[in-house]
């Protein structure tokens, strides 16, 4: 089943109503908007084809291979406790490579007030979510699972409909009034669906490549891309479904994303030449990137068990107290408030003060209300703050 040229996406016209009256139009494109047709992308089916790729490219995608296996083995061995911490720094590095940005504080205090009006701070938390259930809940890489993640991240947001295909045409780049002179315009909707089933089908073999496999279904999920909005969250999300599918993951998550945002401007070229026909560069792009992620993932977990380690020495509290177990709880979600100490630990909310003034004594934590509700928090400016340095050392991150 060896396909020596993998296909390229191929153009189809299709009409288009022109906008009339359109202010603020250069006179390019004043006479793109005019046109009355585009050319729409066609993907071809992929469900049967297997990448030629060269051998140091195999080779080096089954190395990376490997250093994941290795370091999801680690997790289950040493750091299971805080695959918590690396979820919320691979879903800040997936939301920032579509320049969704906040602060891993803001990102906690949106995650347990449910706060939707938080901007991007509530979007990232509804990455959270999103890669939280394709971890933990039997999500498969199917069409059902996609429409599955899509709602989870979008839910939301009232301009986009969650969970479901879109029904209208998109395109990047170029003027909002028409495709025509758009950087890349995906296939038309009509397509969509057809295009997912045979994705879904490559997305399940068993027989390929895993890194492959990974890449080369993410390049053509955002060559299809399915929804109005969300396309590049939701398929970052279904690498985490395919690793833990695949057996590669199985006790905590790698963050791939964080790795893809140390080059977007590769990660954009690679997309480009997939779709000419040429799968290399995606596939060596994920490589490098998972390498590179497994890197500063080692580095966030050693720095969030040194800070943990710290708290032993800085709190005077009754071993085995409720404190202690707040302290615990906080490798999990750094803010935190009585419903969460409730909802996790048993804590009766008026007792929640008494039990983590240790903390606030020893700097672990430190207090403050939610604007909205009033209602007091708490968070470890140390642990944020870590997240905060990993998603830095990602890629482009200004807080």
């Amino acid at each position: 089943m060896v396909d020596l040229s993998w296909p390229a996406v191929s153009q189809e016209p299709r009409a288009w109503a022109p906008t009339h009256g359109a202010v603020g139009l250069t006179r390019r494109e004043r006479l793109a908007a005019s046109q009355t047709s585009y050319d729409a992308a066609v993907v071809a089916e992929i469900a049967v084809l297997t990448p030629a790729l060269p051998a140091d490219v195999t080779a080096e995608a089954e190395d990376a291979v490997a250093e994941l296996a290795r370091f999801d083995e680690s997790m289950g061995r040493d750091v299971l406790p805080y695959s918590a911490v690396l979820l919320r720094g691979e879903s800040i590095a997936s939301s920032d490579i579509e320049h969704i940005t906040s602060s891993a504080r803001n990102i906690s205090l949106a995650e347990v007030t449910r706060d939707e009006s938080t901007g991007y701070a509530s979007l990232v938390a509804a990455n959270v979510r999103a890669m939280r259930r394709a971890i933990d809940v039997a999500i498969a890489p199917d069409v059902a699972g996609v429409l599955t993640l899509h709602e989870e991240l979008m839910r939301h947001d009232p301009r986009h409909e969650a969970g479901a295909f879109r029904a209208e045409q998109v395109w990047i780049g170029g003027h909002d009034s028409t495709p025509v002179g758009a950087h890349f315009i995906p296939p038309h909707h009509e397509r969509i669906a057809a295009a997912m089933d045979d994705l879904a089908r490559f997305a399940r073999r068993t027989d390929l490549s895993r890194m492959a496999q990974l890449a080369l279904t993410h390049a053509q999920f955002a060559t299809i891309h399915p929804f109005t909005d969300g396309n590049g969250r939701t398929g970052r999300a279904l690498m985490h479904v395919m690793l833990r599918e695949s057996g590669l993951v199985q006790h905590g998550v790698v963050p791939v994303s964080a790795g893809l945002l140390t080059d977007t401007r590769g990660y954009h070229e690679a997309l480009d030449a997939y779709r000419d026909g040429d799968p290399e560069p995606i596939v060596r792009l994920f490589t490098a990137s998972s390498l590179k992620a497994v890197t500063n993932a080692s580095r966030l977990v050693t720095e969030v068990r040194e800070i943990r380690q710290s708290w032993d020495a800085r709190v005077r509290a009754r071993k085995g107290s409720t404190t202690w177990r707040i302290a615990d709880l906080l490798l999990r979600y750094p803010l935190v408030t009585a419903r969460t100490l409730h909802d996790h630990l048993g804590t009766s909310p008026t007792n929640a003060p008494r039990a983590i003034a240790p903390l606030l004594e020893a700097g672990v934590v430190r207090s403050g209300r939610h604007y909205a509700s009033r209602s007091a928090y708490w968070w470890s400016p140390e642990i944020t703050d870590a997240v905060d340095d990993f998603a830095v050392r990602a890629g482009r991150r200004h807080l």
